[in-house]
């Protein structure tokens, strides 16, 4: 199978799709790979190592999307190449649909299948793909938070850690996933005060278990929330429903109520925000402010760190993309459910129904379309 890995479009976004490592096994077994030129110069993988390991560099995007038969990106398509999708194609990467109706739409008038990371699910739930970027914007919340409470930045003036005497920073993160979970993790190491809430009390007794008191932890109500958050000095919303729109837990009146120059952080972004005052930003435009209170919504956050970040990408999808390649798109899913829980759209038809329920749209799911893949996906 040919295989294509274009530069990235989105606002300073820096992470490539594949490293050296990953097209060395990818044309080991026989596929050939295509990388647009300069594609990995921002996570400071330069093109001679790519050719070292097999790869066939080409000097457009158009090139390397009018030849692939699996294409691998690491963010959604944006409109400059939406004219690119194809009939016959497979798209392999973060597509976060249930934000976007625009893009949700270009895959469908495209006929192109797309398998989304996020959604790629294995029992317990758990999202392989979506694990290493949620670690990465996790860990990455805290230090972004500490810079933004500065007074210079905008923010209340307050150092994460405190001083001898003086009370720390009051960080409050909704949600203890992946994100969550490390968010919470580096903002203890960093001395400030952390409570840490989620509807899930199996989660916080293994925050506890490893913390041991450092953390506090709370079950999720919507008085919890709004005690905590009208406290805080840093709010870091890490809210996920797999394939769905984060619900808003975090109201316009709990921000109006918030402590001037407090920080709003939210990872949930991608998936429509957990506040009702959140909207995409980007890294050339990352803050904005509400009624005093500091919202920083930038989507793609890993990409601040790409290099890091594009070598925990493909230590998982990898192994995925090798499946797909060998087996065709039908095959792989036929053998493996987590990778159909994956699968958003099929040849231009919807297959995920909470983007279907996020947009209004009608969403057939995958097994009625390809009757070897697990009931599950849809």
């Amino acid at each position: 199978m040919d295989v294509g890995v274009p530069r990235e479009l989105k606002d300073h976004e820096y992470r490539v799709a594949i490293t050296p490592d990953g097209v060395r096994e990818l044309t080991e077994a026989g596929h050939r790979v295509l990388i647009e030129e300069g594609a990995g110069e921002g996570s400071s993988i330069p093109d001679d190592r790519y050719a070292r390991a097999g790869a066939t560099i080409l000097g457009t995007a158009d090139e390397v999307w009018a030849e692939a038969d699996l294409l691998l990106k690491v963010k959604e398509p944006v409109p400059e190449e939406y004219g690119r999708l194809r009939s016959g194609q497979v798209l392999f990467t973060y597509l976060h649909l249930a934000a976007s109706r625009e893009v949700t739409q270009a895959l469908l008038d495209s006929g192109t299948s797309a398998v989304a990371y996020e959604t790629v699910e294995l029992p317990g739930r758990r999202l392989p793909l979506l694990a290493p970027m949620s670690e990465v914007a996790g860990r990455m919340a805290p230090q972004v938070g500490a810079h933004l409470l500065e007074r210079e930045s905008g923010g209340r003036g307050v150092l994460m850690g405190g001083v001898s005497g003086v009370r720390p920073a009051r960080v409050v993160i909704l949600g203890a996933g992946m994100a969550g979970g490390n968010a919470a993790w580096i903002a203890q190491g960093m001395e400030a005060e952390v409570l840490l809430i989620d509807r899930d009390v199996d989660k916080l007794r293994a925050v506890d278990q490893i913390h041991k008191g450092r953390i506090l932890t709370l079950a999720s109500t919507r008085q919890v929330i709004e005690d905590a958050v009208l406290e805080a000095d840093l709010v870091i919303g890490t809210v996920l429903v797999p394939g769905a729109k984060a619900p808003k837990l975090i109201t316009a009146e709990h921000v109006k109520n918030m402590r001037p120059g407090a920080v709003l952080i939210d990872i949930s972004v991608d998936q429509g925000g957990c506040a009702e005052t959140s909207h995409v930003t980007t890294f050339s435009d990352p803050t904005y402010v509400v009624d005093g209170v500091v919202h920083y919504c930038v989507g793609n956050m890993p990409g601040a760190v790409p290099h890091t970040s594009t070598y925990a990408l493909t230590n998982v999808t990898l192994p995925y993309a090798l499946a797909i390649a060998e087996q065709g798109l039908e095959g792989a899913v036929g053998t493996d459910p987590a990778l159909a829980m994956g699968v958003n759209v099929w040849n231009g038809t919807l297959t995920s129904v909470p983007v279907g329920e996020a947009h209004g749209m009608t969403a057939t799911p995958l097994a009625d379309l390809v009757p070897a893949a697990d009931r599950r996906a849809t």
